[in-house]
């Protein structure tokens, strides 16, 4: 059973930092692509950076300069955010795609404000 547990979301104040990770089981992780995505309020869920077995990494623009992502071993993901600004405010959900099938954790709040 995959289970991914995302963790290290809360309130900062804008320009401030969080770190979030990413612990995934139940399966072998060493091959697949892991990723983070977010959705704000009366938003789409957006993709934010992903990392391909390979050491690949796609972000999004908004995440460029901004964020980095880093895979620890096969199972762990971060995703250190810089510079946070209100608009980073969502929830942030870690994503494995395995076996046709898209898993995704419960998430973790990021409230970036004042």
């Amino acid at each position: 059973q995959v289970q991914l547990v995302e963790s290290g979301g809360g309130l900062v104040q804008p320009g401030g930092s969080l770190r979030l990770s990413c612990v995934a089981s139940g399966s072998d992780f060493s091959r697949t692509t892991m990723a983070w995505y977010r959705q704000a309020p009366g938003k789409q869920r957006e993709l934010v950076a992903s990392m391909w077995s390979s050491g690949i990494i796609n972000d999004a623009d908004f995440a460029k300069g901004r964020f980095t992502l880093s895979r620890e071993n096969a199972n762990t993901l971060h995703l250190l955010m810089n510079s946070l600004k209100p608009e980073d405010t969502a929830v942030y959900y870690c994503n494995v795609p395995l076996w046709g099938t898209m898993f995704w954790g419960r998430g973790t709040q990021v409230t970036v404000s004042s």
